[in-house]
């Protein structure tokens, strides 16, 4: 279902502060609502191969950021040394 469906209102970043505060309210009680359910769903139906596959790419993910930003700390510290 769409939000235009639901709301009457084309939903996208640059409309978000053009929004009545009744709009923004409904969706934001739609968010809280249903928001988690979707990866609990989407985990109930997956097979155990295609859950670790999903696991393994976000860990992937999650160390590349945090090495990112260990190199970018590190980067300002010798930035500060010279």
């Amino acid at each position: 279902m769409s939000l235009r469906i639901l709301t009457g209102v084309r939903c996208t970043l640059l409309d978000m502060a053009k929004m009545p505060d009744e709009v923004l309210e409904y969706l934001r009680s739609v968010g809280k609502k249903y928001g988690k359910l979707g990866g609990k769903t989407s985990a109930k139906n997956l097979t155990a191969v295609e859950r670790s596959a999903r696991a393994k790419k976000a860990s992937q993910a999650a160390a590349k950021k945090r090495t990112a930003q260990r190199l970018e700390r590190e980067r300002k510290q010798t930035a500060k040394k010279k």
